[in-house]
């Protein structure tokens, strides 16, 4: 198997380093709010918004390679810029309902449509699912509550997901919605995640829809929905690498340069032994990000027990290395001023996005692990 990029790939990654070294320093973390639609329109000249779309949709038709490439390079910039929300997990669902029209507004960066799908008391649970759908005078009727809606107040097109029959918990009866912005009966409060990133609450009480808001199979969302968390998976592990790669440049860099006592710390053997231990971490973390970008298209079970074991040992890595990082560095690595104390809260982040460590620990296990005999 070949692993090496091509030489498309390869300028592509560069393409995007470059943009983001350009216009994406650390202080953008403060401009955020102002500059993303601009930042927005830079990705869809660079042709990153339609990445994964199929031609007929008016994208490029590329891969889950070419993703992880891109969000590498995310990760190691700290991008805030609702990427994965939008283009990863939104655009994955409205591909797979065929919504060319909204397909190619996110491809021109005219439009941010996300998610909104997690609910309280879901513990990671895809399938609990309590927000009703009701069909009552020729209309759905929407109720309910969806939480930590990334970009949730940025976007200006949501796809909810809601119960129209079945039981909390259940596979079947959950359904998906189109619903713009300024939908009446649609309260949006919006906040900051520990990361800096944006995020919304979302409130529906009873927002009354005509079924052509209505997008896939009625109750059978639920494939759809597994399908775009695996995809999401895959881009996260790519992102938690390029962030653990800058983790380490600095931490290395900084190893070089701070004198203690006439000479470098980075001249101590025990240090120099645990950024090779880091350097072990980020590899193992880099081979599983890979192995997830190539399983992310493959069969449900198959793919699931990839992405639960690719989580897992990024989990690892990040943990391990954030907190090497950190110890190295002293004080300066949690002042805001330095870009450790923000990788490591993204890392966090990460942790704690589309399953945490004991969630992904006991899929596998039910599973029979990651080649179950």
């Amino acid at each position: 198997m070949d692993l090496e990029l091509n030489e498309d790939q390869r300028l592509l990654r560069d393409s995007v380093a470059r943009l983001l070294a350009e216009r994406h320093g650390a202080e953008a973390r403060q401009r955020h709010g102002a500059e993303t639609r601009a930042l927005w329109a830079d990705f869809a000249a660079l042709g990153l918004l339609g990445l994964p779309f199929g031609e007929a949709m008016g994208g490029s038709g590329l891969g889950a390679v070419e993703t992880m490439l891109v969000m590498q390079e995310f990760g190691r910039a700290m991008v805030l810029e609702p990427y994965l929300a939008s283009v990863v997990v939104a655009g994955t669902l409205l591909a797979l309902t065929g919504q060319k029209a909204a397909i190619e507004r996110l491809i021109a960066g005219s439009s941010i449509p996300v998610l909104a799908h997690a609910e309280d008391k879901a513990r990671h649970d895809l399938a609990h699912v309590a927000s009703t759908a009701r069909w009552q005078d020729g209309r759905w009727v929407l109720d309910g509550r969806k939480i930590v809606v990334s970009h949730g107040a940025d976007a200006d097109l949501l796809i909810v997901s809601a119960r129209s029959s079945g039981a909390v918990g259940e596979e079947d009866g959950v359904s998906l919605f189109l619903l713009p912005a300024d939908t009446p009966g649609l309260l949006r409060q919006a906040y900051v995640t520990v990361d800096g990133a944006p995020a919304a609450n979302l409130v529906l009480e009873g927002i009354r829809l005509p079924d052509s808001q209505r997008i896939g199979p009625a109750g059978g969302a639920m494939t759809l929905i597994r399908q775009a968390a695996a995809r999401a998976i895959a881009a996260l592990c790519a992102e938690a690498v390029g962030a653990m790669e800058q983790m380490q440049a600095l931490t290395v860099e900084y190893l070089k340069t701070r004198q203690q006592f006439g000479r470098a710390i980075g001249s101590n053997q025990a240090l120099q032994h645990r950024a090779v231990e880091m350097q072990v971490a980020l590899e193992q973390a880099r081979s599983m990000a890979l192995f997830a970008a190539m399983m992310a298209e493959a069969a449900p079970a198959e793919r699931d027990r990839a992405m639960s074991a690719a989580k897992l040992q990024i989990h690892r890595s990040m943990r391990f290395l954030g907190q090497q990082a950190i110890q190295l560095h002293g004080g300066i690595g949690i002042t805001e001023e330095y870009a450790i104390g923000h990788l490591f809260r993204r890392a966090a982040v990460i942790e704690q996005s589309f399953g945490d460590t004991p969630y992904h620990l006991a899929r596998l296990v039910e599973a029979g692990g990651l080649a179950p005999v």
